[in-house]
């Protein structure tokens, strides 16, 4: 009876011990890096294709409210582009505008665990999560004519600041974003957690591409500028279209993008004694 009494004491203790030891370590946030593609959908691409993957890379900080909530600040840099000639549209392929640009993105997430998250223990590792937040963006789309790279904001390819189109100012570098997503997350040891995260960004504006409204004309342009050749470049592949008036884009609909995105982070940790009761955090 005594040894199996002492046993009892022993496992007893062993639980109480593990119950410390979970307790006393607590999560406090995350620092690390991603790396992924991003892929753009707009007026140049309003079938959502995926043909253009570009580069996307960011780092950010997660501040850790429990086992799970999380607020993350992030910061973003990627590519984006995409041309009519990867349609299967007429009229897309007879418009043949293209654009490419260099994306900064900041943002502020909230991200929420479906379970509960506690690295270093084995039982709670592994979490699918959703994210969303809000954020600021920077762009400047640009094409290139003859081997020329030529940024498309300053030339006003719309009519943007002349005399015949007074209501159409040239539109801001920067537009407010809306992240939405999901990913899953995994603890591979104490300090390293690993994720996969696709998350789809809604913007305000509708020039992420150079293109919202209708042709202004080819008659309001400098035959001999840069904006003469490059707003409308349907006669590289055929009959002009580029009338004044005539659709060049949808500007009822804004631009948006979407990362797909593998990230590393190192967990940032403290360690409070155990409670008297034992309860786990």
């Amino acid at each position: 009876m005594g040894r199996k009494l002492f046993w009892i004491i022993c496992f007893l203790f062993s639980l109480g011990v593990v119950q410390a030891q979970r307790q006393a370590f607590v999560h406090e946030g995350e620092i690390g890096f991603t790396a992924g593609a991003a892929h753009y959908f707009g007026d140049l691409n309003n079938q959502a294709s995926f043909k253009r993957p570009k580069q996307a890379f960011g780092v950010f900080f997660r501040k850790q409210f429990g086992n799970y909530v999380g607020v993350r600040l992030g910061i973003h840099y990627a590519q984006l582009g995409y041309a009519d000639k990867y349609s299967t549209n007429a009229f897309q392929l007879s418009r043949n505008l293209s654009f490419n640009t260099d994306l900064w993105e900041y943002s502020l997430q909230g991200d929420f665990n479906f379970f509960r998250f506690v690295p270093g223990d084995v039982d709670y590792r592994f979490t699918p999560y959703v994210t969303l937040g809000i954020g600021s963006m920077s762009f400047d789309p640009y094409a290139y004519l003859q081997g020329e790279k030529y940024y498309l904001r300053s030339l006003g390819t719309e009519g943007q600041g002349s005399v015949q189109y007074p209501d159409r100012l040239p539109y801001k570098n920067t537009s407010m974003v809306f992240p939405l997503g999901m990913g899953m997350k995994y603890n591979v040891n104490h300090n390293i957690n690993v994720h996969l995260e696709i998350a789809y960004r809604f913007t305000d504006t509708d020039y992420l591409d150079d293109v919202s409204t209708t042709f202004a004309g080819s008659d309001i342009f400098d035959p001999q500028s840069p904006s003469y050749f490059l707003q409308d470049r349907s006669y590289e592949v055929g009959q002009v279209i580029g009338v004044a008036g005539r659709q060049r884009g949808f500007s009822a609909q804004k631009d948006q993008y979407i990362f797909a995105e593998f990230g590393i982070s190192v967990n940032l940790s403290s360690y409070r004694c155990p409670s008297p009761s034992g309860s786990r955090r």
